[in-house]
């Protein structure tokens, strides 16, 4: 595929993260050959007590996406953990099928789900956790203040995996957590509120980690069981060999899997 027929990349990121976070990322798809575009959540600003949330994220990327769209740009959409519910709860409409038949150049052409939640309408990130008895979990590794606002308590066992970051460079690992933060932890409690975008008439693929301790396999898996099973979809997927953070210890992984899937 030559870099010029790539689409546009817009990654929705995950809670506790920054664009930063995602710098090793970003650097290497640039390098492939893509542009690569990622807002940072509203709910990620820091504020105590915290003032936006999945609504507020919802309506940032949707704006952020229309505005790719409707410059006729085709684009594939990354999403990671926390990020599959902002995109999920925002997308819906804007595929490249759908504004074609209205006329429309430009479009949502792929949905990448990587470690992320892929749920149904009125379904919260926690259902998935309640579904699998696993609330009991929830003040292990989080850390929730008065204010609701949380951060992850042990980021390196739980959001990156420790024998992951063992094996990557270890100011690289120290760089990584220190760009972590402070996120509106009530967004794992808010459920859809809008038409999903999978059910758009759009290419649809999950990328699963094996090793997650965040958003556990087994939660990856259901979802697109539901998906395959309930709704009809199909889907494409990958499993790699990583933690709940492939961008930091499989990113060239992460990259391949991008290039395979956008060429299609």
């Amino acid at each position: 595929m030559e870099a010029t027929s790539k689409p546009t990349l817009l990654i929705v990121h995950g809670g506790w993260h920054f664009p930063d976070s995602y710098s090793k990322l970003t650097g290497a798809l640039r390098t492939a050959g893509f542009e690569v575009h990622i807002p940072r959540h509203l709910s990620m600003n820091q504020s105590r007590p915290p003032n936006a949330d999945l609504a507020a994220d919802s309506d940032l990327i949707r704006s952020y996406a229309t505005s790719l769209v409707e410059a006729g740009r085709d684009v594939a959409v990354l999403m990671h953990s926390y990020g599959g519910q902002v995109g999920t709860n925002s997308l819906y409409g804007l595929s490249k099928n759908a504004r074609s038949a209205k006329g429309l150049s430009g479009g949502i052409t792929h949905l990448i789900y990587m470690a992320t939640f892929a749920l149904p309408e009125g379904k919260a990130m926690i259902d998935k956790v309640e579904e699998f008895g696993h609330l009991d979990r929830m003040p292990v590794a989080f850390g929730f203040d008065e204010d609701q606002s949380c951060v992850a308590n042990f980021p390196k066992e739980g959001l990156i995996g420790e024998p992951y970051a063992d094996q990557i460079d270890q100011e690289e690992l120290k760089t990584y957590i220190a760009s972590l933060g402070r996120w509106n932890g009530k967004c794992m409690y808010l459920p859809l509120q809008n038409t999903p975008a999978w059910r758009d008439d759009v290419k649809l693929y999950f990328i699963y980690t094996l090793g997650d301790l965040t958003v556990p396999v087994d939660y990856q898996r259901s979802m697109v069981q539901h998906l395959v099973e309930k709704e009809g979809k199909t889907i494409e997927t990958i499993e790699l060999e990583s933690g709940h953070s492939p961008n930091l210890t499989a990113t060239k992984a992460v990259v391949d899997a991008v290039v395979k899937f956008t060429s299609e």
